[in-house]
């Protein structure tokens, strides 16, 4: 968690201690502070401090008998602004702490999406007063970056972009089949990746990998909510942290119509990141779930 702050302009954080500082600042001067119970028992609190637009950090521990606060762990936060999917999603608790992740199938992307969960104290709290209800909810994702490359897109005509949305939404129905059990849509799908295969192979002979991979979405690493990336942008936009002063760049990225907000500093991006250019790097995801249908909000 903390090799992500410098995403959100943090950038000189080497020491424990700077982080320690950090913590202490955010609990002394919090924009939000939520208390709740653990699922057994303990009293929580949660501090969030605002650096960015945004951004900031969030400190997380327990409340002792005397009300005094104990940290547990800290973490940096971006917060999306756009809705990316509705769909039943699963929670479970991380090991070795208190904190959960989010899981939800997506057709659009054909795998399964996982996520550091930011809302913690509001599933808590209505998971204690038995009010969640099962369902689709809304899920709002984010990602900070480490660090990232900015690349041309592909070029591309209004017919094959046509042409591209409607095999796409075809294979989203096959998809949605597939998953209900429909025999004749596994093997369409089936012979439809092996079309693929055949195709991409022949192309990998004369054509460069990123000119025929428009677009990806990947499980990276041993933890599985960080994924590599390669995203068309959207929208862009540059805040600033108010303590280091570093910029930060607000991707809003799309791939299948799938869409978040990626966060990362601009002294660790190459290139310049543009409407219609892509962002290729590795993210750590995270996400909002708007529990049944209620409203979200920045802090």
């Amino acid at each position: 968690m903390h090799a992500y702050l410098p995403a959100i302009g943090f950038s000189s954080i080497k020491s424990n201690r700077a982080v320690e500082y950090i913590a202490e600042e955010v609990v002394e001067r919090y924009t939000k502070k939520s208390v709740f119970h653990s699922e057994d028992g303990r009293l929580m609190a949660e501090y969030s401090k605002l650096f960015a637009k945004n951004a900031g950090v969030t400190v997380c521990g327990e409340l002792d008998e005397e009300g005094e606060f104990h940290p547990d762990y800290v973490y940096p936060f971006y917060k999306g602004y756009q809705v990316t999917s509705n769909e039943e999603v699963s929670i479970e608790e991380q090991t070795g702490k208190d904190a959960y992740s989010g899981a939800f199938d997506d057709v659009r992307i054909g795998i399964t999406i996982i996520f550091y969960m930011t809302n913690m104290p509001e599933y808590l709290q209505l998971k204690e007063s038995k009010l969640l209800k099962p369902g689709k909810n809304k899920v709002i994702l984010s990602g900070l970056a480490m660090d990232g490359t900015i690349l041309l897109p592909v070029r591309r005509t209004k017919a094959m972009e046509a042409i591209r949305r409607q095999e796409d939404q075809k294979r989203v129905s096959l998809m949605n089949a597939a998953r209900d059990g429909d025999e004749e849509a596994i093997e369409s799908l089936t012979m439809q990746d092996m079309d693929i295969y055949s195709h991409l192979s022949e192309r990998l002979v004369r054509e460069d990998i990123l000119s025929i991979v428009e677009s990806y979405l990947m499980p990276c690493g041993v933890e599985c909510d960080q994924y590599n990336i390669l995203r068309y942008i959207r929208r862009v936009e540059v805040a600033k942290n108010i303590v280091t002063g570093d910029k930060l760049y607000d991707m809003l990225v799309v791939c299948n119509d799938m869409i978040f907000n990626i966060c990362v500093n601009t002294k660790d991006v190459m290139g310049e990141p543009e409407v219609g250019r892509r962002f290729k790097g590795r993210i750590w995801l995270q996400g909002e779930i708007a529990f049944s249908g209620r409203k979200w909000s920045l802090l």
